[in-house]
């Protein structure tokens, strides 16, 4: 019982003892918790965003940007609100004794010195850091304002360009005011074939309507509406018109709608228009007649050998050398010539090309074509020789291909011709000198050593 009594009395004094050392404790710890705030539990955390240069950037953060207002920390220690952002870098701690996160700069380990706002510059660069300019609601406002600015703006422009241009609906009603309605060319070529069909029309309004004709039907698709409106047939009626100012324009018509129109080749020779035109260069006609009907014909035979195989039928050849008989048809003599260079050039292509099956008809078509032999037969050899006593250089360069293509037809009839040995001759020693200034100018490829160059092949071919 004794020892009982004495082991409670002293389990009691243990208590005491124990208690004591607890509040001692306590107090020592407030007593140096006051004193030096840095002995307070802290955790530090480093931020380790950095990037490939080692600077230091800023983070986003996937919160809510409502519930986040920036944190601009210090190097002292203050508190966080709950969410709130903390920049990348800071130190955070835990304040055991308050229950909040608390943050501040880390201590300059590389001698930072300045402001808040200049080692903020730094990190972010040419950034306005203003505190008071970075909360979400100041954001939001600033949006709107650059929106507002930007509607401002366009608002702007529109009004300049209402006072520049007039809408549409505007147009269309001083246009109905002025009796002026916005046609297609359809219903323009109608009215222009109308007047020169009208026996009320004057000569001038004819003469007038084939003309602006002419500028429409250059187009493809003009040109086949010419067709279907029965305006082609009307044209080459205009050819047997006894007045040569029509001949001459529906000459001219007809040319325009002919190039590179298959179609309107097709329809225009079942017309008749071939023979009407041949007829034209036969006769006695005023020399801009002559010259559109040429110009027509040339249109209707490039590129389609139906044309002409008629055309030699009809004694095309002996009309078109007649022209070289004629006074005052120079002008037309090197017009005959390109055009029988593009057509004999044409066929040799064509021959010499990889074709497939689709192009063998139009192959045997060109062979049933016998230009070539027909302008040796008709003695075109010489006659196109002489040409190239002409001054004019432009006359001489298309005399000089149409002679080089020749040349396996002509060689013979070429080498007992002492004129024209003496013309080339004459020619080589124009150019040469003509080739030599070009040099000196400069011009290395120039023009005239280009027919000097054509000139030196016929001779040596010969």
């Amino acid at each position: 019982v004794a020892m009982s009594h004495w082991t409670g009395l002293l389990s009691s004094a243990a208590k005491v003892n124990l208690l004591l050392l607890v509040i001692s404790v306590v107090f020592s710890w407030s007593s140096l918790s006051d004193r030096v705030p840095e002995f307070a539990l802290t955790k530090i955390e480093e931020s380790d965003m950095k990037d490939g240069s080692g600077e230091e950037q800023l983070a986003e953060d996937d919160a809510d940007p409502e519930d986040l207002e920036v944190f601009y920390p210090s190097h002292q220690w203050q508190s966080l609100l709950p969410g709130q952002a903390v920049p990348a870098g800071s130190h955070v701690r835990l304040n055991l004794q308050t229950g909040e996160r608390e943050a501040k700069l880390p201590d300059s380990d590389n001698g930072e010195t300045g402001t808040r706002e200049e080692r903020m510059r730094k990190r972010l660069g040419k950034v306005d850091i203003d505190s008071n300019s970075f909360t979400s609601q100041e954001l939001k406002k600033a949006l709107a304002k650059m929106k507002e600015s930007e509607k401002a703006e366009r608002k702007a422009h529109e009004e300049e360009v209402r006072k520049k241009f007039r809408p549409i609906e505007q147009l269309k009603e001083e246009f109905e005011k002025l009796n002026v309605k916005m046609e297609t060319d359809y219903e323009i070529m109608l009215q222009l074939i109308s007047k020169f069909n009208s026996s009320a029309s004057t000569l001038d309004e004819k003469v007038a309507a084939l003309y602006d004709l002419e500028y429409y039907v250059h187009q493809v698709d003009n040109a086949k509406d010419l067709l279907s409106m029965g305006g082609l047939q009307l044209v080459i009626a205009g050819l047997n018109s006894s007045a040569a100012v029509l001949r001459e324009h529906a000459a001219f018509v007809l040319g325009a709608a002919l190039s590179s129109n298959p179609k309107v080749q097709v329809e225009a020779i079942e017309g008749g228009a071939l023979q009407k035109l041949l007829v034209i260069l036969a006769t006695e006609q005023p020399l801009p007649v002559k010259k559109k009907a040429l110009f027509a014909l040339s249109s209707m035979l490039r590129h389609f050998p139906y044309a002409q195989q008629q055309f030699l039928k009809l004694g095309g050849l002996q009309v078109l050398r007649s022209l070289f008989r004629q006074k005052g048809m120079e002008t037309l003599h090197i017009r005959v010539v390109t055009l029988l260079y593009d057509l004999i050039v044409e066929k040799m292509l064509l021959e010499d090309s990889q074709h497939g099956e689709q192009m063998e008809e139009k192959v045997q078509q060109y062979r049933q074509v016998k230009l070539v032999p027909a302008v040796v037969e008709q003695d075109w050899c010489v006659l196109v020789s002489k040409l190239l006593a002409m001054p004019e250089h432009d006359t001489r360069e298309k005399v000089l291909k149409l002679l080089s293509v020749l040349m396996a037809f002509c060689r013979e009839s070429y080498r007992g011709d002492q004129a024209l040995s003496s013309t080339l001759s004459l020619l080589r020693s124009e150019y040469e000198e003509l080739a030599a200034e070009e040099q000196r100018e400069g011009d290395k490829d120039g023009y005239f050593k280009e027919l000097l160059g054509s000139v030196n092949t016929i001779i040596q071919e010969l």
